[in-house]
């Protein structure tokens, strides 16, 4: 049985199951609700953003995904 804990909120996992438990983004393990808050987290400012560009976008994911590392929630 392997257990995985969650880089954000710090929950384990029992059983984690890549790509639907938990996702592994960048050097970070993010269970799925932590992924579901990143998202809407970010998704405001991704809509008011034009020109979109990928390297910003990036950018701005793993910022946000730090923050919340160090806060222990998105």
């Amino acid at each position: 049985m392997k257990v995985l804990s969650c880089d954000i909120c710090k929950k384990k996992l029992d059983n984690p199951v890549t790509g639907r438990t938990y996702f592994h983004l960048a050097h970070r393990d993010v269970c799925e609700s932590c992924k579901d808050s990143l998202e809407f987290a970010i998704k405001p400012t991704v809509r008011t953003k034009d020109p979109f560009s990928y390297d910003w976008y990036n950018k701005m994911y793993f910022d946000v995904m730090e923050k919340g590392v160090q806060k222990g929630k998105i």
